[in-house]
């Protein structure tokens, strides 16, 4: 097994959390993470995706301004 093939996994991972942060509202936010998830795992990683980018807008309203 080659270096890329154990990388490949992590590194879509990590793009998908950073575009499920990307958006300034809930649905852009579950819009980006469900494209993401769709690229990475297909429909299902679409809801994955879809439920991370929910979850960081939960997240960002939480936050103290």
């Amino acid at each position: 097994m080659t270096r890329t093939m154990l990388y490949a996994p992590a590194v879509a991972l990590l793009g998908l959390a950073m575009l499920t942060a990307c958006g300034t509202n809930m649905e852009q936010r579950a819009a980006s993470g469900a494209a993401a998830g769709l690229v990475v795992a297909g429909p299902i990683g679409a809801a994955v995706g879809g439920a991370a980018g929910a979850v960081v807008n939960e997240v960002e309203e939480e936050k103290p301004n």
